[in-house]
């Protein structure tokens, strides 16, 4: 599943020769990866696992609907 990300995200980048800054470029990856997300259709393996670690690194950042 990543090798497909990523290289999704390449085709994204790889059209543009020049970004007019860092947070051009953020921008168009964070459209991309939304984008790419919505077409997934299987759960994440590790999940639980993934989302403990998201907290412990960030855990201000991540919210958890429970």
């Amino acid at each position: 599943m990543s090798t497909t990300f990523n290289r999704r995200l390449r085709k994204v980048t790889k059209t543009k020769s020049a970004f007019a800054s860092d947070d051009a470029i953020m921008k168009i990856c964070y459209l991309a990866t939304t984008n790419i997300t919505k077409k997934w259709t299987m759960p994440i393996k590790n999940w639980g696992a993934i989302l403990v670690h998201l907290m412990i690194y960030s855990g201000h950042r991540v919210e958890v609907n429970i």
